[in-house]
């Protein structure tokens, strides 16, 4: 067992104290801790085992402040969305692999994306990564004149001068969605709208796009809805309130095929045996074994590592890149979706 840290009155432990620990000089331990030559490999080991010893962490924060570099891209995510929950994740390892750490700032039902862009730029972060960001096109230039920014999720059209764009190709998934209802022997399937939301057009136009290419435009039917589960809740009571019922639905991600499978199951209403329900992102829910919904999933390490490479990697002293990454969705069946 170690020996409890040798520094009694409280204080962070400094190189100093690693030093008279370890019987070196301050400028040897310096030499250890910043991993350049100059001390033997025993000298090393000793020096690293006092660290430990008196409980001394390098202050990384601070070091790469004398150097005028931060290392830190700033993610704006929602809290309330669990796709970039998993996003998030996802992004923590790609920037580490770039030998870049993150700086995390919630958007919430009491903080605006504005404060939350405000927080990482206070931070000064190097680059910024937007989750689904709601701000114009403007004010997304604004930022792109101060920095790198790249938008997760939201397709720009037109293209914002300096903001990069990386998206998964929600239109496909929704047509890969209705594909395999339709192969189900379904005709009569529901999409439960997205309203605003980044992505929501594009998955609206491609239902609309895949039900016409198998003939069945003129039972297209689309409800308005949300990205909360309360939003598929709501948008259940209207389904089971109106008559003929679909036989399928498309939720517009998987936080409102959930609260349409359980205002469903309320109700006695089965699924996939009167319904079949369909989501969008296979977030960590979608995968829950008393769930197990059929789902389009994203492809969140590619995007997080597209993300992070668009902030990064760049030509010496070139601009960053605009334009977009499109990636690829593919439909997941588990239980809530069967045949007619």
């Amino acid at each position: 067992m170690s020996p409890p840290p040798a520094v009694p009155d409280g204080r962070r432990p400094t190189l100093a104290d690693v030093a008279a620990r370890a019987g070196v000089s301050t400028a040897l331990v310096s030499i250890v801790m910043r991993g350049v030559t100059g001390a033997s490999a025993a000298t090393r080991e000793r020096v690293l085992q006092a660290a430990r010893e008196v409980g001394y962490r390098p202050d990384s924060r601070a070091r790469l402040l004398r150097s005028n570099r931060t290392y830190l891209i700033g993610v704006q995510f929602e809290i309330q969305e669990p796709f970039h929950t998993d996003l998030v994740e996802r992004l923590y390892a790609a920037a580490e692999s770039a030998g870049y750490q993150l700086a995390l700032s919630a958007v919430a039902a009491g903080r605006s994306e504005r404060q939350a862009v405000e927080s990482l730029l206070g931070d000064r972060c190097e680059a910024l990564v937007l989750l689904g960001p709601r701000a114009p096109a403007g004010r997304l230039a604004e930022l792109a004149a101060l920095l790198p920014v790249v938008s997760v999720a939201r397709r720009l059209r037109p293209a914002v001068p300096g903001v990069r764009v990386v998206r998964t190709a929600d239109d496909e998934g929704a047509r890969q969605a209705v594909d395999h209802l339709v192969s189900l022997g379904h005709r009569d399937i529901l999409h439960i709208d997205g309203g605003r939301a980044p992505g929501a057009a594009e998955r609206r136009r491609g239902y609309r796009t895949a039900m016409n290419d198998h003939g069945l435009a003129d039972r297209v039917r689309v409800l308005p809805g949300g990205l909360t589960e309360q939003d598929g809740a709501t948008a259940a009571r209207t389904i089971l309130d109106a008559t003929p019922w679909p036989s399928a639905v498309l939720a517009f991600n998987d936080a409102c095929a959930t609260g349409l499978l359980g205002a469903f199951f309320r109700a006695g209403v089965s699924v996939p045996g009167e319904f079949s329900v369909v989501g969008f992102d296979d977030s960590r829910v979608a995968r829950l074994p008393h769930i197990d919904l059929t789902t389009v999933a994203q492809d969140i390490p590619r995007i997080a590592e597209l993300a992070v490479a668009a902030v990064t990697v760049r030509p010496e002293g070139g601009e960053p890149r605009t334009g977009e990454d499109v990636v690829a969705p593919r439909l997941v069946v588990r239980g809530t979706t069967a045949p007619r």
